[in-house]
């Protein structure tokens, strides 16, 4: 049977019983018939034209707000979300919450969400993940939910926020091996002498890995990318069952993202599965080498039975020839799927500490 739940090119020929519905500003609810219904106001560009002309477009949310963006009756999934929000992103804080649990699924800032972790615009060109000009959001990962979905943003910043969005969804029936959407942030700047970042931790539960982003602030000179990630599966010790080569080589680079003919500079690309994001330098305010890089496991998703730790080593090269364990700025994102309930998340670093000099 054919649930309508994923799509893709060998599917679009497929009839199922699955509806379409959409939420945004015209239409909060998502309900049937129920869009651009607002009465322009008298300050509105469409108070010639009246209901119907583009009359609600956009959300306002005030400092210290936190907005409910969605809040819809299950079963069903998020098939794509589209936004653009103005201000510092790492102050938009997006949630999740499935099934009417307490514990959000996904807890991120929105620029980390959609993989632009510096606050500055970077063309993604990815499956799970596009952002297109001028900041465009735009997040294509398939979120199942049986009983109810409820989606916010919270201000955390100074000033107000202006919010364009779209959530489509689609409700539908739900095969028993449907799992939940999960994504988690966390930064730690400086990262201690000889320590490994830890990109995830503390999940429970069957699931599979699908995807991760860093945002990384280099504070030394030199290649920064030696270090291995690892991936600890179902009660592994000390010693992961995934281990990686290098940090390049797990975004699917090489050689340091070097262009191979000037040796001079490094080669940003975006692709559907990698990609790599070089944030642009003034020599002067703007002067520290920063980084994105994502990785999309769709075809290669790193499924656990029980637990997953995830970890990376930001290693460099001492002059010697010895590596040299760095102290740098990591931000990460996790993106996993697994089955209910959510564990509680570490707590998300305050403003100050999430906050981009």
């Amino acid at each position: 049977m054919f649930y309508g739940l994923t799509n893709g090119m060998k599917d679009l020929s497929f009839l199922s019983h699955a509806v379409s519905r959409s939420i945004s500003s015209e239409n909060k609810t998502g309900a049937k018939g129920k869009g651009a219904m607002a009465i322009p106001g008298e300050d509105s560009p469409a108070r010639d034209l009246g209901c119907g002309w583009k009359a609600s477009p956009k959300e306002r949310i005030e400092p210290n707000e936190t907005r409910e963006l969605a809040s819809i009756a299950g079963p069903g999934a998020i098939q794509q979300i589209w936004m653009t929000v103005t201000g510092k992103w790492r102050n938009a804080i997006l949630r999740f919450y499935w099934d009417w649990q307490e514990q959000p699924s996904v807890e991120c800032p929105a620029g980390d969400f959609f993989c632009c972790g510096w606050n500055e615009f970077s063309q993604i060109n990815g499956l799970a993940v596009c952002v297109n000009p001028g900041s465009g959001f735009n997040c294509y990962w398939t979120m199942p939910f049986r009983r109810h979905c409820r989606i916010t943003l919270e201000n955390t910043g100074d000033d107000t926020i202006s919010l364009y969005y779209q959530i489509n969804y689609t409700l539908t029936e739900l095969p028993d091996e449907v799992a939940y959407f999960h994504a988690q942030f966390r930064r730690v700047n400086p990262l201690p002498y000889q320590e490994e970042y830890t990109i995830l931790d503390g999940v429970q539960g069957q699931g599979h890995y699908v995807g991760t982003y860093l945002a990384w602030g280099v504070n030394s000179n030199g290649w920064w990318g030696e270090g291995e990630i690892k991936f600890y599966l179902d009660g592994d010790g000390i010693h992961p069952t995934v281990c990686g080569t290098g940090t390049e080589d797990y975004f699917g680079g090489s050689y340091n993202f070097e262009d191979p003919q000037t040796h001079a500079c490094y080669l940003p690309f975006s692709t559907p599965y990698t990609g790599l994001q070089v944030v642009r330098m003034d020599n002067l305010y703007k002067s520290q080498r920063r980084f994105g890089l994502y990785r999309f496991h769709i075809q290669d998703p790193i499924r656990f039975e029980r637990d997953i730790r995830v970890t990376i080593q930001a290693l460099s090269w001492r002059d010697d020839g010895r590596f040299y364990p760095l102290q740098d700025d990591i931000a990460s994102v996790a993106f996993w799927y697994q089955a209910l309930p959510t564990q509680q998340f570490p707590q998300l670093p305050d403003r100050d500490h999430r906050e981009i000099i």
